[in-house]
């Protein structure tokens, strides 16, 4: 297997994350437990006692890829099921990439979009979202990046870290100039449900070569079930499975049926999550307003992450472990995205969570 380059903000939440106690360096909502499902979506625990442990199909079983299908308005014969949306990468990437193809990623970005084509030895092109643009998608910018030879386009609005969107006539644009090169446009739509502007388009209906992303772990606040997928077409699908079959295998069957039950009741988790993202996203808007002496930020359009900007840290990764060490907070220092001044700061958690990470963020600027 080829080098990969580490996955730095894995590193940093390996060695912090679990000992926060006030989390706002995560990208994802507010986790649900087994009980709040059991009330708000009727998981009933008991319905899997006849459950044999025999390997599920490899794309995923029926019920579940029909459940996905069906709140997508896509269709089940395209979709594949992963443990995790960071599988359904590495098999993508495996499965169309190979060395010397060039491919386009929106920047920052999760490593694993951009990591594991870097290690398969693709040429990596990063179109790059600014500052100093309102993190606004250059289109421009884009386009000179385009060849005939570029095989991948990886984009991922509602867009992580920065909370940064499309609008609907510059979704079309891109599909434009994607379109010109015949590439596959894959797109990380992981936060496609949480939405604090206009919702976007399903780029599947835009764009033929569309494959989309989508995961658990993030708008359903479920990322312990380690569950993903993707839509792609059919060919797409048989070449993941070839390098599955050499991975995972299959999903957890156990894990597989609750998945199901959820998908079947998606709407429910995710309108409360939305209503909970909108008032922390508010919370949030305060703070920065009333902290313009040391923050600059860019609101978020979708998800439930900030990228802002603190514009008297030298250090960001020092003034990230202090805050954790005398705080008990949790950012992501924005060197994890290969930017410095930087940090993620999620608001996804629980509101009271929020402001007492927020309060104490303030006491450590103010000393």
């Amino acid at each position: 297997m080829p080098a990969i380059a580490p996955a730095l903000l894995e590193y940093w939440l390996r060695e912090y994350y679990f000992d926060a106690q006030y989390d706002l360096s995560s990208s994802g909502v507010e986790d649900f437990s087994v009980a709040e499902l059991k009330q708000l979506i009727g998981l009933d625990l008991n319905s899997f006692n006849d459950l044999v442990f025999h390997d599920s199909p490899a794309l995923g079983s029926e019920p579940l890829r029909h459940a996905i299908a069906k709140h997508y308005n896509g269709s089940a014969q395209n979709v594949m099921v992963g443990n995790g949306s960071s599988e359904v990468i590495f098999l993508l990437m495996n499965a169309l990439l190979k060395a010397g193809d060039e491919i386009v990623v929106v920047e920052p970005c999760y490593p694993a979009l951009r990591q594991i084509a870097a290690s398969i030895g693709c040429e990596v092109k990063d179109w790059n979202l600014h500052f100093e643009d309102q993190f606004e998608p250059d289109l421009n910018r884009l386009a000179s990046l385009l060849t005939d030879k570029t095989k991948m386009v990886v984009i991922n609005f509602p867009h992580n870290p920065t909370g940064a969107s499309l609008s609907h006539q510059q979704q079309q644009e891109l599909v434009d100039l994607v379109s010109k090169t015949d590439a596959y446009l894959v797109w990380d739509a992981v936060f496609v449900d949480i939405n604090h502007a206009e919702p976007l388009q399903d780029f599947h209906q835009l764009y033929e070569k569309t494959i989309s992303i989508g995961t658990l772990s993030k708008a359903y606040g479920l990322p312990g079930i380690r569950v993903g997928w993707a839509f792609a077409p059919d060919e797409v699908l048989k070449q993941c499975v070839h390098w599955r079959d050499y991975i995972t295998i299959c999903l957890s069957p156990l894990i597989d049926g609750i998945a199901t039950h959820v998908m079947q009741h998606a709407k429910t988790l995710i309108d409360l999550r939305q209503q909970q993202a909108e008032t922390n996203l508010s919370i949030v808007s305060a703070w920065m307003n009333a902290h313009q002496d040391y923050v600059q930020w860019i609101p978020s359009k979708g998800g439930v992450s900030s990228f802002p900007r603190f514009t008297q840290v030298d250090d960001i990764e020092t003034f990230c472990r202090d805050l954790m060490e005398q705080e008990n907070v949790l950012l992501a220092p924005g060197t994890c995205f290969g930017h410095q001044q930087h940090v993620r700061l999620g608001f996804g958690a629980a509101t009271e969570t929020l402001q007492g990470g927020l309060d104490r963020l303030s006491q450590f600027l103010q000393r």
